[in-house]
């Protein structure tokens, strides 16, 4: 009787989650073994003709120089998710006291997070506009002289997407500290004033350490999520001007969709993932020595 109904609780346990390892089968491992397969092929969208080439991709984008700028403008690209990181932090520790419409702040700051990819792109376009755009009026009015040109110069242009997307995960990193915040035992707190620890000491001794696990987790999830985007990049400047925006997640999209080199886009596509396992990896050994468990 009792293997009977374990064997129909395990059956049942599958039926369940049947639909989503069909899913993740279907959309995500076979593309993943089929890009895998094209890596060694020339193959080009609408290109009947299918050639094995072996490692001239590898070779290629070894010797690609597009590659490598596309690979720093990356690294530069992603120094936004520690900084957007450390903003929701503060950010939730504020809205975490006893604030007058602290709610509406809460919901004003995670509006972002939930528009519209291009809604925001052609925002803050408008926001960064160099000769009548809000921003460089302010600069102006303040005394600036000459403001930067943002998304219209080649120095300014990665600097300028990273304030946006420090903006767009702001909300995001907030919520999730905020929850964590809410587990923080009052009880130590309370005794950490008795003791007479002070608000930063608080902060920097008892409550970091304590959220150090949400930390690590909006760090990964972060900076996966960082090194795949490329929606508003791609709304915003296409990669320009001058290639200055050109990440490797859209370098994967221009060579395939652009220029139909569905070989080598996946090539670039399997680099994009060793970096990301590799950076994943590098974090969870990391972890051990700052992470509070």
């Amino acid at each position: 009787m009792n293997n009977n109904w374990m064997k129909r609780q395990r059956l049942l346990g599958y039926v369940f989650i049947g639909p989503s390892m069909l899913g993740v089968l279907l959309f995500f491992l076979i593309p993943a073994a089929y890009s895998f397969y094209l890596m060694f092929t020339n193959y080009k969208f609408m290109n009947p003709t299918v050639r094995f080439v072996g490692f001239d991709n590898i070779t290629r984008l070894l010797h690609d120089p597009m590659f490598y700028l596309s690979l720093r403008k990356t690294m530069l690209f992603l120094m936004a998710v520690p900084v957007s990181i450390a903003f929701g932090f503060v950010t939730a520790v504020i809205l975490n006291q006893r604030l007058y419409l602290k709610k509406l702040l809460r919901g004003l700051y995670f509006m972002p997070y939930i528009t519209s990819g291009v809604a925001v792109a052609f925002v803050w376009m408008l926001m960064f506009q160099p000769r009548q755009g809000p921003i460089n009026g302010l600069l102006r009015s303040i005394g600036i002289d000459n403001p930067p040109g943002w998304l219209s110069t080649t120095t300014t242009s990665m600097y300028a997407i990273d304030i946006i997307w420090v903006w767009f995960l702001l909300g995001y990193n907030m919520i999730i500290y905020l929850a964590a915040l809410q587990e923080v035992s009052t009880e130590l707190l309370e005794a950490a004033k008795i003791d007479g620890a002070k608000r930063g000491q608080v902060l920097r001794k008892i409550i970091w350490p304590l959220v150090s696990p949400t930390t690590f987790l909006l760090l990964i999830t972060g900076l996966i999520m960082t090194i795949k985007s490329f929606g508003i990049i791609q709304a915003m400047t296409q990669g320009g001007p001058g290639n200055s925006t050109t990440i490797l997640s859209l370098y994967v999209y221009q060579n395939a969709f652009r220029y139909y080199e569905m070989g080598y886009a996946s090539t670039i596509s399997w680099a994009l993932f060793l970096i990301i396992l590799v950076i994943t990896v590098l974090q969870w050994i990391g972890q051990k020595k700052w992470v509070h468990y």
